[in-house]
């Protein structure tokens, strides 16, 4: 293959997210959140493993920077806890889950790494939830209020903050089909949560730039989606629906100023859109620095009169839309395998929003990995290095055609608790025995430590 490398001043590094890898869910005043009660519940996660333990970062955050800095990564992206933050959501902050995000800080900054932060990874507070969650306004003011506390603690360190992850999965995965925390089944309340999780950050966007942040921005999970036959009017018609309750439905008002029209159509048919006040998108749109990427696998999708349609992760498409499933290869998450669709996902973003620095938040993929039976010797995770290597190249396809995009980070550093996966699907660079607590970097991690080292492939 041809030798490729990337811009000066590119970015590497790896990210994880609290609840994934902490731990310590009763430790020093942290809160519960719903992630708590979900993982608690019998039959929604997979043999009802939880996030009480999971990696145990919590106590061996300082050894697993180490590693970082060993393995040559320039940035960390994390996400704080809220419910370790505030234990309720909402009134005084706990100062000893503060002090363990400023131990943390320090230790990554120590270790010439740039920490970047993720303020909301799905673990909202359970309190918050038994008012409404993200179907109530009031969420999206505390929200902001976490956010100034969160920057007045840290933001003499931490130049790069984000507000939220992925609201897509948050608002249709928690609220629409359920199969995320805290598991709700209402397409009414999905669309309410969206709405409130943008306003949130963009509430939070002006707490953070009142406090003094230069570097703003928020992390989305954009959908690459295609019609299963490009020539189908139905099928276009089934993409652009998709699109809209996946993309747009985030970029149009963040970046543009305002919901698309023919996604309000699709939203009124299902509920009337009270919950959007006057001057919502406004706020929502304050100006970001950077836009983050997280992207896996493509969406195909076809126009048909008995289409399964996406469930309550896409509601309204039931009865319309066929989501076409996956060709091989495939990854252990059942995901369809095409780097193509990153590079075509960069380019578009970059011409319809053309406004905003792109950075790769997440980008990797799970495989069933099995641990060496000499514990020094690393995972040969050869489908992984596979899979990272084609889209590396083609992040690089896109900047040679013009996209501008600041850097990569692998998803994940650890193998960890997969949501209502559990523990049985891994995603990381480094193995993690959960009995034992052992790390041991996979063949993936060194092949990761050459590309950051020659800043290419």
């Amino acid at each position: 293959m041809t030798e490729l490398r990337f811009p000066d001043n590119f970015l590497w590094g790896a990210a994880t997210a609290a609840y994934q890898i902490e731990g310590a869910a009763r430790d020093d005043g942290r809160g519960k959140s719903i992630w708590d009660t979900f993982s608690h519940t019998p039959g929604r996660v997979y043999a009802g493993h939880t996030g009480d333990v999971a990696c145990d970062h919590y106590h061996r955050y300082a050894d697993d920077i180490a590693m970082m800095a060993e393995l040559g990564l320039q940035a960390y992206r994390f996400s704080t806890s809220w419910p370790r933050i505030q234990p309720d959501g909402t009134g005084p902050v706990n100062p000893r889950g503060l002090d363990f995000y400023d131990r943390l800080t320090d230790a990554v900054l120590g270790r010439g790494i740039d920490p970047i932060i993720t303020l909301y990874h799905w673990d909202l507070p359970q309190n918050l939830e038994d008012r409404g969650g993200w179907t109530n306004r009031d969420t999206a003011e505390h929200f902001a209020i976490y956010a100034a506390a969160v920057y007045a603690r840290l933001g003499d360190r931490i130049g790069t903050w984000t507000t939220l992850n992925e609201p897509w999965c948050s608002a249709y995965l928690g609220y629409g089909n359920g199969v995320h925390a805290p598991g709700v089944q209402d397409p009414g309340a999905a669309f309410s949560a969206v709405h409130h999780l943008l306003l949130a950050h963009g509430l939070a966007t002006q707490a953070l730039r009142a406090g003094g942040a230069g570097r703003v921005g928020i992390t989305l999970n954009p959908a690459d989606v295609r019609p299963a036959d490009p020539n189908s009017t139905a099928d276009a018609a089934a993409a652009r629906l998709v699109d809209g309750l996946h993309n747009r439905i985030f970029l149009d008002p963040l970046l543009i100023g305002g919901y698309p029209d023919d996604v309000r159509e699709h939203v009124a048919r299902i509920v009337e859109p009270t919950f959007v006040q006057d001057d919502d998108e406004k706020i929502i749109a304050a100006p970001i620095d950077l836009l983050g990427i997280n992207y896996y696998a493509p969406t195909y999708v076809a126009g048909r009169p008995d289409g399964a349609g996406g469930g309550g992760a896409y509601p309204g498409t039931e009865g319309a839309v066929q989501f076409l499933a996956p060709v091989g290869p495939l990854t252990d998450m059942g995901w369809m395998i095409e780097p193509a669709g990153l590079t075509r996902l960069l380019e578009r973003i970059a011409t319809d929003y053309p406004a905003v620095p792109l950075l790769i938040t997440e980008n990797g993929a799970a495989f069933p990995d099995k641990a060496a039976t000499d514990v020094t010797s690393p995972v040969q995770d050869t489908d992984r290095i596979a899979y990272l290597d084609g889209h590396l190249r083609a992040a690089h396809a896109a900047i040679a055609r013009g996209v501008d995009l600041r850097g990569y980070l692998v998803w994940s550093l650890l193998d960890n608790f997969e949501w209502a996966e559990g523990y049985r699907k891994r995603f990381g660079i480094v193995h993690v025995d959960y009995l034992t607590q052992r790390r041991t970097p996979k063949s993936s991690a060194r092949w990761y430590q050459e590309v950051i080292s020659r800043n290419g492939l």
